[in-house]
């Protein structure tokens, strides 16, 4: 027998999971599947089994990421070259917005900062003060990511030049989901994750404690487990249909409930900018996610607010190329299971909710979802603290995310449709409210619970979208006015300076050895 206060490794080891099954892989699955044999591969007696089937689709129509996705593939020891040549990645370093504000505006939001702190206080006081004095110049001129990702242009951090603006800004990728998942699996396959071929018909629970014991494949094949991982995306077979979890539906904060997705050719030329776009439209709004190989198109709007047939015609009539495929419909409700952890089943990427794509968060939640579990990983005990936490956690995600989202639909000056009139007039979410409440009032922002966006990225936004603040910190004012007149003309300069001595995104990917893989 242990110590008292300590666990009996004996009887740890009794109840160790031994056996985790993945339902479903595309990205979600692969992703889970890679992390799980990377870091777990030395966990005694665990094995890895994923179940998918060839005849069942994937949603995955390109996908654009945000930084958090170098830490994950840093984590499964990924070489970032060969992973831009295997996924026809590009490099992104922001999101542009264009007609969100108003028709024929535009503003990007990128990843890193802006300027400098100054007199310890955040560098939008600054920039605030300098519009007081008759400074009309634009945020983005202060982002390392935003001028070079409107001049095309692109170059890793330089995080060992502090005070250089090549320290002050991140990067994520643009890249082929269907080509990460097949890069994710070999690698995971070669961790010793197994994978099994078939479609699954039957769900076997225990009759006493209602966990999943086992799913049935068309073929009469049992695969039995002790721990679920449901990545069978909106379907949600075990989470949802199997164990009867709820849905949180926020259409009310998030109206669009239909996308329609269509690859086409690349125009003759340099690449791309390394930045995803975002094209608001009557009734919702047009991803552009420029790949090496092909453009990433989509438009996601409101059923209630047109029709698929328009919708599909709106598309097709803003396309850079040729469509390279049938339109692919999609339909979807925003928000979340009420619980992503139910007995032994916990549910990844689609399975476990949906936001939108409008800021690229999907991958991030998977990340975040594997991450939390990979901390929160069980015994066959399956604890109810393990289980209350990683809940609690993912929802609050899930809120964060989502008032993040709100920001762009409410912070409008659109009146152009019947759309555009209920978003800029819908109540937003406490939180949202609050910080929107202290954003107009003193140019302060405030980032809560360490969540996702920065302080900068919800900056960006309010200020893309055109609110305007009513103050800023009165330290700024130990500035002179000439002083800061002179240092925002300067930190201007240096950015705009640094970005032109920088190579296009094209350059970069020949010097890098990074031109994608045929075939």
């Amino acid at each position: 027998m242990g110590r008292i206060g300590r666990p009996d490794r004996a009887a740890m080891n009794d109840y160790a999971i031994r056996k985790m099954v993945i339902v479903g892989g595309g990205t979600a699955g692969w992703m889970t599947a890679a992390a799980f044999s990377r870091v777990f591969s030395a966990l005694p007696g665990l094995h890895i089994e994923l179940v998918e089937s060839d005849a069942i689709g994937t949603v995955g129509v390109g996908e654009a990421s945000i930084p958090d996705i170098c830490l994950f593939n840093n984590l499964l020891g990924i070489d970032e070259n060969e992973f831009v040549r295997q996924t026809g990645a590009t490099y992104k370093l922001g999101i542009e917005f264009v007609d969100w504000t108003r028709l024929g505006h535009r503003y990007v939001h990128p990843f890193g900062h802006y300027g400098i702190d100054m007199m310890g206080i955040e560098f939008q006081h600054f920039w605030l003060k300098g519009k007081g004095l008759g400074d009309n110049s634009l945020l983005d001129a202060y982002s390392m990511a935003a001028v070079a990702g409107k001049a095309g242009r692109f170059m890793r951090p330089h995080s060992d030049q502090p005070n250089s603006p090549l320290s002050k800004f991140s990067y994520a990728f643009q890249f082929d989901a269907g080509r990460y998942a097949k890069y994710l699996r070999a690698r995971a396959e070669a961790q010793g994750v197994k994978r099994t071929e078939g479609k699954i018909t039957k769900v076997e629970q225990d009759n006493e404690s209602g966990f999943v014991t086992a799913v049935v494949l068309e073929n009469g094949t049992h695969i039995t487990g002790d721990l679920f991982i449901d990545c069978s995306g909106f379907r949600s077979l075990l989470i949802g249909e199997t164990l009867g979890v709820g849905f949180e539906d926020w259409t009310p904060w998030l109206p669009c409930d239909r996308a329609v997705a269509i690859p086409c050719t690349h125009p003759e030329g340099e690449l791309s900018e390394p930045l995803t776009r975002s094209t608001a439209r009557p009734a919702g709004w047009q991803w552009r996610i420029p790949l090496q190989h092909r453009i990433g198109n989509g438009h996601v709007y409101s059923s209630m607010h047109m029709s698929s047939d328009e919708a599909t015609s709106l598309l097709l009539a803003h396309l850079d190329g040729e469509p390279l495929a049938d339109p692919n419909y999609i339909r979807f409700t925003a928000g979340h299971r009420h619980k992503a952890w139910e007995k032994n089943v916990v549910a990844l990427g689609l399975a476990g909710g949906f936001l939108e794509p409008l800021e690229s968060t999907a991958i991030h939640l998977v990340q975040a979802g594997i991450a939390r579990l990979m901390t929160l990983f069980p015994t066959r005990e399956f604890r109810r603290e393990e289980i209350d936490r990683f809940n609690r956690e993912s929802i609050e995600d899930y809120s964060e995310i989502r008032d993040f989202l709100v920001l762009h639909y409410k912070a409008t000056e659109r009146n152009d449709s019947a759309f555009w009139d209920y978003c800029r007039t819908l109540e937003p979410p406490p939180g949202l409210a609050d910080k929107l409440a202290m954003f107009r009032s003193s140019g302060r922002v405030f980032r809560e619970n360490n969540e996702l966006f920065t302080e900068t990225s919800w900056l960006s936004v309010m200020v893309g979208q055109g609110m305007e603040a009513d103050g800023y910190h009165p330290a700024a004012d130990l500035l002179p006015d000439n002083e800061t007149m002179n240092r925002l003309a300067h930190i201007r300069s240096v950015v705009q300076g640094t970005a032109d001595a920088m190579p296009t995104q094209s350059e970069f990917l020949i010097q890098q050895g990074s031109v994608m893989v045929k075939g």
